[in-house]
């Protein structure tokens, strides 16, 4: 399976993930460049793990309502197959 090159999503959720990143980048993605933010899907699934595993209980909550709004438009297209 190739690696999506750019996050396919509306600017409205790329808003959503840039935004929990910075607010979660001192507390749990210290290690990531401070201008950094994710492109790819697979990269921002990463980004929203790390959140879930090593934020608070609202970052854990946020993380998974974003990963969980990314898969039911990700796999659209494959419900047929």
């Amino acid at each position: 399976m190739p690696a999506v090159s750019t996050m396919d999503t509306t600017p409205h959720t790329r808003e959503n993930v840039n935004r929990l990143v910075d607010e979660y980048r001192a507390r749990c993605l210290w290690f990531l460049r401070e201008d950094y933010y994710p492109r790819s899907l697979e990269d921002v699934l990463r980004v929203l793990g790390y959140i879930e595993t090593y934020g608070d209980l609202e970052g854990f909550q946020r993380a998974a309502a974003l990963r969980q709004w990314l898969s039911r438009t990700s796999s659209a297209g494959s419900a047929a197959s």
